[in-house]
């Protein structure tokens, strides 16, 4: 059998699995499978990850930052600090390079975090390793087979183990999402860039380039070392880029490679755009890449794999544990599908706009350059691009129903207390700001918490402005507004018994 690691104390488990299995094992052990383990371990369920690397490093780099809500989300679990101190405030939100500052948007985050993959990775293993989540290393899930009451995950070697649910988080190739048969729909490849860390010899010409070939870039990092943003001349190259790749593609754009040498990682990426059919199969679900792929421009491929299993956590946590029907997994499908098209969506057009540098694109480009100074469109793309004006579809009525609620200043008894300090165990919250009682939720009292606040301040909503201060909120474990209520608190024993199961006794 594989190794098993960090696994520093024991822990209860409310669905418990055989000596061989877990309640939910998960393929993968990147940002997007280290953040559903930890929703899972946060809720008490027993998780486990396949990971292919020995470790947690990198060979290269992939994503650069974390937008705005993904540090909320990772507010929300009161782990937001541990991440801001290592990384780089920075205005990263942006559309086809136009820089959007959203330093004014209606969230205590209003700003991205510069901070590398393996960074996020190493931070996030270390929450994972305290909440005691056992990971299978250099190890692979390479099928499985599934029937009514679980799943028999095959590793590398021949070695299985039984899970109640699989999830793939196994990247864009994605094993899990192959043997499921699902079908990954979208547009292959139309150009292919390279992205690199390096030394040069010869002063470079920093700053952005569109020519014939595509877009390029070189900047300074904070080491000194020069950041490389390059398109290739040839689609057809596949596989890990090498120096010598690197070198030729610089040279054909700017006429020299500046002497480039010691490379601390390359990476190649392309335009592709792709899309599972269906984000579950039964027993089997997928998350982050395995569910979506696209071009990096925007940044926003990590962040959406966070939210990704942030959204599936505990709704995945609830119906192992019985208290809720398996069809609540049917609306991770429907929610999340929809967030990543109108990625997949955005990165096309911004790619549209990037690739050339014919007369025409350039006028479009300078068009949209025009409009997203104005205020009104920067705030709404900038809202978009950021991630905090996701809304999902709950139906029609008050303007936060679906949104993700913000990090209100609360007072309880005398005493301030921010609302994602009441999200960090990942139950749900039901506010009463209208504090005239008649509100019953003790059969859900195991599953969400009942808190009579006050809140002084304007209900301000990205994108939208200002809104209607609501009497009562039933907000979500991922922090998204699932009741907005009234004086008659019509609906909500309905939306308790969606989102959090039939009542108890």
């Amino acid at each position: 059998m594989p190794v098993l690691l960090r696994t520093s104390r024991s822990r209860t488990s409310a669905s418990r699995a055989s000596a061989s299995g877990h309640a939910v094992v998960i393929a993968g052990g990147g940002p997007t499978g280290l953040m559903l383990a930890a929703e899972l371990a946060l809720a008490h369920i027993d998780v486990a990850i396949v990971e292919r690397r020995a470790n947690q490093e990198l060979s290269g780099t992939r994503a650069g930052g974390l937008h705005a809500r993904s540090i909320e989300i990772l507010d929300q679990r009161g782990v937001a600090d541990c991440f801001l101190r290592e990384g780089r405030i920075a205005q990263l939100a942006g559309f086809a390079w136009t820089r959007l500052d959203i330093s004014d948007l209606p969230t205590r985050h209003g700003y991205g975090l510069a901070l590398r993959q393996s960074q996020i990775e190493r931070l996030m293993a270390e929450w994972v390793a305290e909440l005691a989540v056992p990971i299978y290393r250099s190890c692979a899930v390479t099928g499985f087979a599934h029937d009514e009451t679980g799943v028999d995950v095959t590793l590398a070697g021949g070695d299985t183990l039984r899970a109640n649910y699989l999830v793939g988080c196994d990247g864009g190739r994605s094993v899990v999402r192959k043997t499921a048969g699902i079908d990954f729909a979208g547009s292959d490849p139309t150009l292919s860039n390279l992205m690199a860390e390096v030394e040069m010899r010869e002063e470079p010409e920093f700053g952005l380039r569109h020519d014939a070939l595509g877009f390029h870039g070189l900047s300074k990092t904070e080491s000194g070392r020069v950041l490389v943003v390059v398109t290739e001349a040839m689609l057809e190259r596949s596989g890990e880029p090498t120096l010598r790749d690197l070198s030729e593609a610089l040279a054909a754009v700017y006429g020299t490679d500046f002497g480039v040498h010691s490379p601390a990682w390359i990476s190649r990426f392309t335009d592709a755009a792709r899309q599972a059919a269906s984000y579950r199969k039964g027993r089997v679900l997928l998350a982050g890449d395995a569910a979506h792929i696209h071009h990096s421009v925007g940044g926003q491929g990590l962040n959406t794999g966070l939210q990704d299993a942030v959204n599936l956590g505990w709704k995945l946590a609830q119906v192992v544990k019985g208290i809720s029907p398996d069809s609540l997994l049917d609306t991770y499908h429907s929610e999340r599908h929809a967030v990543a098209a109108r990625v997949l969506r955005n990165t096309r057009a911004q790619i549209a706009l990037l690739r050339r540098a014919d007369d025409g694109l350039i006028a479009a480009r300078e068009i949209v350059s025009e409009l997203l100074v104005m205020d009104e469109p920067r705030k709404r793309f900038g809202a978009m691009m950021s991630g905090l004006d996701i809304r999902y579809d709950l139906g029609e009525g008050h303007a936060l129903l679906g949104r993700r609620m913000p990090d209100l200043d609360l007072m309880l008894d005398g005493q301030k207390l921010r609302l994602f300090t009441l999200l960090h165990s990942a139950r749900g919250v039901l506010l009463d700001f209208g504090k005239q009682g008649g509100i019953d939720v003790t059969p859900w009292a195991d599953r969400i918490e009942m808190v009579d606040a006050d809140y002084y301040g304007a209900w301000q909503l990205p994108a939208i402005g200002q809104v209607v201060a609501p009497k009562a909120v039933l907000v979500r474990p991922d922090g998204h507004v699932a009741w907005v209520g009234d004086q008659s608190r019509r609906g909500l024993a309905e939306a308790l018994t969606k989102w959090f199961g039939p009542g108890g006794a």
